[in-house]
């Protein structure tokens, strides 16, 4: 299991809270979306937390921002897409209960927001992943304007270099 970019101590928290920055860097950035047509744009992104303890669950709230290269949707080069996303989230102490890891469970509304930590280290890689994949829209564009996938001209499809066999068979096509 790779390093976590984005841990947090959870013992050097109090209710009063603490602000952290973190860069979100290129190289995490390629690693988190490997098999997804998803890379850095330019430059690091930024996640900008505030972390607080509430007992022993943990409370997150900030904001996530980052340039992005997608497909566009009509001529599939690539789109840049700026992302700035508030995140909030809680963070229970604790793993997920193992009886339920054997059954398959519908998450529901209340879950989507839901972290665990071991009662050390609140490790925020996969909620950072997820906010940025879901801020990426649904249908993006390199322009407004993008004229999406032209065909090529038949002139040019066709190679100068012709098999022999085929020669009769572009006598029909000229007129």
């Amino acid at each position: 299991m790779a390093p976590s970019e984005f841990s947090i101590s959870v013992h050097d928290l109090d209710a009063g809270g603490k602000h952290l920055r973190f860069p979100i860097r290129a190289a995490w950035l390629r690693g988190a979306f490997e098999g997804a047509d998803v890379a850095p744009a330019a430059g690091d992104g930024q996640l900008d937390v505030r972390v607080s303890r509430s007992g022993r669950d943990v409370v997150v709230r900030g904001r996530v921002t980052a340039e992005l290269n997608v497909p566009c949707a009509r001529c599939l080069d690539p789109a840049r897409v700026s992302i700035s996303e508030d995140i909030s989230a809680l963070a229970v102490e604790g793993d997920v209960d193992p009886a339920a890891a054997d059954e398959e469970v519908e998450a529901g509304a209340d879950d989507a927001d839901l972290l665990h930590h071991d009662g050390d280290t609140l490790v925020l890689d996969d909620l950072v992943r997820d906010e940025l994949l879901l801020a990426i829209p649904m249908i993006p564009l390199c322009s407004q304007s993008c004229p999406g996938i032209r065909p090529e001209p038949v002139e040019t499809a066709v190679s100068s270099e012709v098999d022999p066999r085929m020669r009769p068979l572009l006598r029909l096509k000229k007129p």
